[in-house]
């Protein structure tokens, strides 16, 4: 059973005797991986040692002739004399980790509309009736939010389409990409264009448009009609037919990887891991992200019905990803989209675009989001949190020509609640390299943005996924290794004996 652990750290250089210095590490010991200790570096090389080999190497007694003594003075878990090379490595690859940092923000979101057609349960915005046009987003409002993603430094940035459902406001979408182009001209950089559609108001039209100015899509989809049904309900019924309708048309005109789905996990989600997988399976997809519910906007009013614990959460979690694992043995190609980006970060150096595992927080420093009304916030669930009454992560409006942003007091205090290497709680966990600081996600729940872990759902969510996946890698079975390397890599699974081909 996934659950939280006892973490420990040793984080200063120590002399250990003749023979070797230990560099800093971290250490836990992860539940289901029995007389096992995980080690961890500051760069996130991990080992696994038995009780006595943890024992003789935190006292530096361990034996120099071993293979343990091998593999951690080759992870840079200790030097032997002198430790300038070693470090100089170690600094190499902290800082192709933060790379991050070098660029500024690179997404931008464009909340176009808040007007839905949908009325989901699970709902995080405070969605708006379709005949309700004051909440879309103004040609003014679009064009002073295009100055800000130029004024940032990112040659390769992403821009963001969503809503409500933003198709509602298609022709505000064809102005800005249009404007952006317009502008790009002179400046060269590198756009990608993306949308979080339900798509079921896709014609013709904007399909040519998508693929013109080659959009990736996203879309929801929740598992079997049953499911998607009751979690996103329509007056006819009919929301599960509709959306794999204008998937396969979707597909069909942009080409069969330019639509992607997720899911939200409603409480009636976590008996049916396999079904959900399934409906993926069948209709052709090659990654599933198992999304847990959010603590904003309609869910957090829902949370009585539909809600869960975390610990229900993360049964779920494993007996999905078990299933996952099984049907990638059987030859059957699926990605669990979470635990790719998870594996990312345990397997190899570099970062991956997903912000909310970053540190320093990714709210702000890799992100911003254009509200329809101009007002400019660190996240997506900053602007839900504004939406529920609290302004903290504002960081100004888009109309305010000569407003520093990054220097905002909303920026401020994330910068100074959002590194978890400072963070109490995160500073001595073993997860640390992995995992990221969630300012608004503390602030929501705990009504502080530095949050207590041993209270924590984003702790007490991740302690447990690392602990699933640490799992996995101690067992080391050698087609659950290649499939996590294929997930990090973004590379095929190499075929191996007892496996079918796909």
């Amino acid at each position: 059973m996934a659950g939280r652990a006892p973490f420990s750290h040793l984080n200063e250089f120590r002399p250990s005797g003749p023979g070797y210095r230990h560099l800093p590490f971290r250490f836990a010991r992860v539940p289901c991986v029995a007389g096992k200790v995980l080690v961890t570096s500051e760069v996130g090389e991990f080992e696994f040692l038995t009780d006595t080999e943890f024992r003789t190497f935190a006292a530096g007694t361990l034996d120099e002739a071993s293979d343990t003594y091998a593999n951690l003075q080759a992870k840079h878990f200790l030097v032997e004399g002198d430790a300038s090379t070693a470090i100089r490595l170690v600094a190499a690859k902290y800082r192709t980790r933060k790379s991050f940092l070098r660029s500024g923000p690179a997404l931008h979101v464009f909340v176009v509309t808040l007007r839905c057609d949908h009325s989901c349960r699970y709902c995080q915005v405070s969605r708006r009736a379709p005949d309700e046009s004051c909440f879309d987003m103004s040609e003014e409002t679009a064009l002073a939010a295009i100055d800000r993603v130029f004024e940032v430094p990112s040659r390769t940035i992403t821009v963001e389409f969503q809503g409500g459902e933003p198709l509602l406001a298609f022709p505000r979408i064809r102005q800005i990409v249009e404007a952006i182009e317009e502008r790009n001209r002179s400046e060269g950089r590198c756009f990608t264009y993306t949308m979080t559609s339900t798509l079921h108001l896709v014609d013709d039209e904007m399909l040519a448009f998508f693929r013109k100015h080659g959009f990736q899509l996203s879309t929801s989809l929740d598992g079997p009609a049953g499911l998607h049904d009751a979690n996103r309900p329509m007056p006819g019924r009919d929301s599960h037919r509709r959306t794999v309708e204008t998937i396969e048309r979707t597909r069909a005109a942009l080409g069969p990887h330019a639509v992607s789905a997720l899911t939200t996990l409603s409480r009636a989600s976590l008996g049916h891991p396999e079904a959900i997988i399934d409906e993926y399976v069948r209709l052709g997809f090659p990654s599933v992200f198992l999304r847990p519910l959010s603590p904003f906007g309609f869910a957090a009013r829902s949370a009585q019905r539909i809600g869960y614990t975390t610990e229900e959460f993360l049964r779920f979690y494993e007996r999905a990803l078990a299933y996952i694992l099984k049907l990638n043995r059987e030859g059957i190609r699926l990605q669990e989209a979470y635990a790719a980006i998870l594996i990312t970060h345990i397997l190899t150096p570099f970062p991956t675009g997903y912000a909310d595992l970053r540190s320093p927080t990714g709210s702000g420093l890799g992100a911003l989001v254009y509200n329809y009304d101009g007002q400019v916030y660190a996240s997506d669930e900053s602007r839900m949190l504004a939406e529920m009454g609290d302004q903290t992560f504002r960081l100004g409006s888009v109309h305010d020509r000569y407003a520093d942003l990054m220097a905002s007091e909303a920026m401020q205090v994330l910068l100074a609640t959002g590194v978890a290497e400072a963070l109490p709680g995160c500073s001595d966990c073993a997860f640390l390299p992995y995992c990221g600081a969630d300012p608004v996600f503390n602030l929501t729940r705990e009504g502080d943005p530095v949050g207590h872990r041993p209270t924590n759902e984003h702790c007490a969510k991740h302690t447990g996924l690392f602990s699933i996946l640490f799992r996995y890698l101690a067992e080391a079975d050698p087609h659950v290794m290649s499939t996590f390397t294929s997930w990090a890599t973004q590379r095929p699974v190499q075929c191996l004996p007892g496996a079918e081909a796909a």
